[in-house]
């Protein structure tokens, strides 16, 4: 059960209107690292979480999350505040008010669709979408994916401070960005609190494969440090000539029916390519001038081609027959 309390969890302070700064900020509002999207995340995981402690930091982090939201909203709002009225009255000549619309960022699609309010957009106008949720339902996964969204979203607000020099504006986006880092810290602790956090999941490693570095991008530029090197790193440079790793051939295999392998030589039969060939092709009919080399050679071996394509369809006909009869 929510209740919501009118007075915003801190002071928005607008100097004046700014429709274009307003867009950019529903980056926060309805964008992939925005608050919405942390709210729905930490709500989800922590309705199916089991733990009582992880739940009701999820639950107390996802309600703060939509407080947040509504700070941000309040922000974009009193941005639009002018445009809106002057779009509602016509208070401007046509000239002016066309300027004030297309400001820059999405500004025309907010004043005109949304009538200056808050959107659940991007900065782009791309609505809101639950694909942002990336819980998997695993909390040593969750938790990391957490940490990572709030960094995120710690380096979104940063780059918005940055853009504006309206300092009310940037107080409120001051303490926006240092609530992501309170709760990244929320999740780093609830992560390391789990005794066994890493690999995520049940199952482990593959003992052969868990300490390998495989080095795939080789020459200048080569680097060594603790990531692919040291004690806990069984080091491979020799890439090819230690393949399949597995110490197998490296090639695929399956098992498949009579009838299926009937059926597949049959289609092997009809889709043969033909290395010795040099058809005429629509390119070359065409060509001009910087089409390159081209050739008006006619198609060696056509009846060849012709003949293993009827043994093809024959021999497919004849499976499809046998099957229809059974």
């Amino acid at each position: 059960m929510f209740m919501h309390n009118k007075r915003l969890q801190y002071t928005v302070r607008v100097a004046e209107p700014n429709p274009a700064l307003a867009s950019l900020l529903l980056e926060q509002f309805g964008g992939p690292d925005g608050e919405l999207a942390a709210a729905m995340r930490y709500f989800t995981q922590g309705l199916a979480e089991d733990d009582p402690g992880r739940k009701d930091m999820l639950l107390d982090i996802a309600t703060e999350e939509l407080s947040h939201l509504e700070v941000i909203g309040s922000i974009v709002a009193m941005l639009n505040k002018g445009v809106k009225s002057e779009l509602s009255e016509a208070a401007l000549e046509e000239a002016d008010l066309y300027m004030s619309l297309n400001a820059g960022g999405n500004s025309h699609t907010q004043s005109l669709l949304y009538g200056g309010g808050p959107s659940l957009t991007n900065s782009s106008g791309v609505p809101w979408s639950a694909a942002y949720i990336d819980s998997r339902g695993d909390p040593t996964c969750d938790l990391r994916s957490n940490i990572a969204a709030e960094s995120r979203a710690k380096i979104i607000y940063e780059r918005l401070i940055n853009i504006t020099d309206d300092p009310g504006i940037k107080d409120a986006l001051g303490f926006l960005m240092t609530r992501e880092v309170a709760h990244q810290k929320s999740f780093e602790k609830a992560l390391y609190s789990i005794t066994d956090n890493f690999p995520s999941g049940k199952l482990p490693g593959l003992a052969p494969y868990a300490n390998m570095y495989v080095n795939t991008s080789q020459g200048e530029g080569d680097m060594t440090g603790p990531w692919n090197e040291g004690e806990q790193w069984e080091r491979l440079d020799d890439v090819a000539g230690n393949l399949p790793v597995d110490g197998g051939d490296g090639l695929p295999t399956v098992q498949i029916s009579d009838a299926q392998m009937a059926a597949y030589e049959a289609m092997m039969a009809r889709l043969q390519s033909r290395p010795d060939a040099n058809p005429t092709t629509g390119a070359d009919l065409g060509a001009g001038p910087g089409a390159g080399k081209t050739t008006d050679e006619d198609l060696g071996g056509a009846s060849d081609m012709k003949e293993a394509k009827a043994m093809g369809n024959a021999q497919a006909d004849a499976i499809i027959a046998a099957n229809s009869s059974q």
